[in-house]
């Protein structure tokens, strides 16, 4: 712990008073060292968030590098630039003025989006100067859009992908000239990468293995299919298959989280390890027992090390600030925020009951060839623990922590009154907000009429398709991607988008938990004493009856009632089990896996192009 920690914490002395009241106007008391420090010392930390106001700080977990910068090198009173140049250098690592070439400023975006930093705006204007300064090797280069947007950051390099191979197999070391051919780039900038640059090329197969890049077909694929280009190529389907997994496994065994990760890196990880096992259950029968076993192991390494740091760190994790949100109750504040900065927003959120990181990558797949000239911004945010409906989905729709809803706890009845309560403390009236729920199949004309009123501003959708086959399923993993296919082929999602779109609104889709496939360890028989009787979960109104349950399951997890209601306790089944016959297989959901966990959130945009047609 940084001394800084140690000197707000001994502010704090125990049982001094229930009540606790801080003003933080800079928000440190979210910090993760300075939240334990506090659960040490009997305090827990509830936030009042003013919806209004919002300032860009610095992420809570550059705050240890930034005071350590200023304790080591003691600099003197500096002015706005100096301030600026030295939080780039000794929290970022980025000196701007040291690049010179494109392959330097490659490698600052390319660790930077690799790492998913998240740097202030002031910091990126001051980069962007500064380089722009120092060379007008930049000065067509789409510097506003690619060093801040990791989504464009990768578009820029996809387009300009076939161009690196046209020159590699060409063997053409001066460049592609530019108007040689017609590669209709949508970004501006200059046409020829350096790809093949020391500090470049170790980034990108990676970047491939991951879905950021995607492999194209090339004329001259018996020049490129032998060299190190070749993840980037299109070759064979199924060899291009197998080589991926094969990469991806090595990839996610190398970059599991350690115990003291941060949130982020959970979140990369999460969308790496879905990846993965799309993939795998894509590849299915051409995969190798030997395959197999690799995962299972990794599998085991996954669970065990998420919840160690679940159990230290997802207590904190509720007053993180909600832009971008960390959990899935900041998203309606993170709405909030961008309706207030544009008053004429329009803004969709499609909640996908139960769908998991893994089955979003199916959806994706499908809706990508469905709907032409959009784009999916992809990011994730944590649920509620347990994560079940009634829970989760809930604190989506009030944007408040459960235990401010006790009475409905075991219900999603009031989820309509608790979203619009939400917009009317936020300054809206209820001609502006609309709640669906019940959608999946059929056509979308009664939701055209909801939508369609003039004065509809803010819409809450619920999507319960996938929790129905989940619900249903008795094939495991395998069978729940083949029906979010099947469902996604018979085009209610691409419907939904294309309408919304039509309408002018932003669209948002999520998921209030995920779902696993489990195996059967014994039903507990405790009558009627169980509040909630799930299959990977049971809830107790006090902690005897949990104690009584957890003696017969001893492996169970009596899970601490963090953001709930003191007489909600949760049982939780262990691993990857449910509180079902032994030896039955099934797919649920309510624990505390990666997959059940850390959900989706998906902004999805519309190409330039489209933009442009629309204006």
């Amino acid at each position: 712990m940084d001394h800084w920690q140690k000197q707000i914490l001994k502010e704090f002395t125990t049982q001094i008073s229930r009540l606790t009241l801080v003003a933080d106007s800079d928000g440190l008391l979210t910090e993760v060292g300075v939240i334990q420090g506090l659960r040490e010392r009997g305090f827990e930390l509830i936030t009042f968030e003013d919806p209004i106001a919002f300032r860009e700080e610095l992420d809570r977990a550059d705050l240890d590098a930034l005071f350590r910068a200023q304790q080591q090198c003691k600099p003197d009173k500096l002015g706005d630039n100096a301030t600026k140049d030295f939080a780039l250098l000794h929290v970022f690592e980025i000196a701007p003025e040291l690049i010179k070439r494109p392959a330097d400023l490659l490698k600052v975006l390319l660790r930077r989006h690799f790492r998913g930093q998240r740097i202030p705006s002031i910091l990126d204007e001051r980069f962007i100067r500064v380089v722009r300064s120092s060379s007008s090797e930049f000065d067509d280069w789409p510097l506003e859009k690619i060093v801040s947007d990791k989504k464009a950051f990768f578009t820029f390099l996809q387009e300009r992908w076939p161009v690196f191979l046209d020159r590699l197999a060409e063997g053409d070391v001066n460049g592609i000239r530019d108007g040689k051919k017609p590669y209709g780039l949508k970004l501006s900038g200059p046409l020829d990468l350096p790809f093949d640059h020391d500090d470049i090329r170790i980034y990108i197969d990676n970047f491939f293995l991951e879905g950021l890049l995607h492999p194209v077909s090339h004329p001259h694929t018996d020049k490129l299919d032998k060299t190190w280009v070749s993840a980037g190529i299109k070759l064979d389907p199924e060899g291009d298959r197998l080589r991926r997994l094969e990469g991806l496994i090595k990839n996610v065994d190398s970059s599991l989280p350690l115990p003291d990760a941060r949130h982020q890196d959970w979140f990369a990880f999460a969308q790496r390890w879905a990846e993965l096992i799309a993939l795998f259950v894509e590849v299915g029968e051409s995969s190798l027992s030997e395959t197999l076993q690799r995962i299972g192991g990794i599998q085991q390494q996954v669970g065990e090390r998420f919840f160690s740091w679940l159990q230290q760190r997802f207590a904190g994790l509720h007053n993180q600030p909600s832009v971008p949100p960390v959990m899935i109750h900041h998203i309606p504040r993170a709405m909030a925020r961008q309706i207030e900065i544009s008053k004429q927003e329009k803004i969709a959120l499609i909640v996908i009951d139960g769908l998991s990181i893994d089955q979003w990558v199916v959806l994706r797949d499908v809706l990508s060839q469905q709907c032409q000239g959009i784009q999916f911004r992809e990011r994730a945010v944590f649920a509620w623990i347990p994560t079940i409906t009634s829970v989760s989905r809930q604190a989506l729709f009030a944007g408040k922590l459960p235990l401010y809803f006790p009475g409905s706890i075991n219900t999603t009845a009031k989820e309509a009154t608790l979203w619009n309560q939400f917009w009317l403390d936020r300054g809206l009236t209820h001609a502006h907000v609309t709640y669906a729920k019940g959608l999946g199949s059929g056509n979308v004309d009664e939701l055209k009429e909801l939508l369609e009123h003039h004065q509809v501003c803010v819409a809450g959708l619920v999507v319960d398709k996938v929790d129905k086959i989940m619900h249903g399923m008795e094939l495991g993993t395998a069978g729940m991607h083949n029906q979010v296919r099947q469902w996604a082929f018979q085009g209610y999602m691409a419907k939904i988008i294309a309408l919304l779109h039509d309408l002018r609104f932003k669209i948002g889709i999520t998921s209030d938990h995920g779902n696993i496939e489990a195996e059967g360890c014994g039903r507990p028989a405790e009558g009627a004493v169980a509040d909630l009787k799930g299959e990977r979960v049971r809830v107790y109104p006090d902690s005897s009856l949990r104690a009584k349950v957890k003696k017969r399951f001893p492996e169970a997890i009596e899970w601490v009632p963090i953001g709930l209601p003191e007489d909600y306790l949760p049982l939780l089944a262990n691993g990857r089990s449910a509180f079902i016959q032994k030896r039955k297989w099934t797919v649920a959901h309510g624990g505390v896996s990666i997959e059940e966990v850390v959900v989706p959130l998906i902004q999805i945009e519309t190409d330039a192009a489209e933009k442009s047609a629309q204006r």
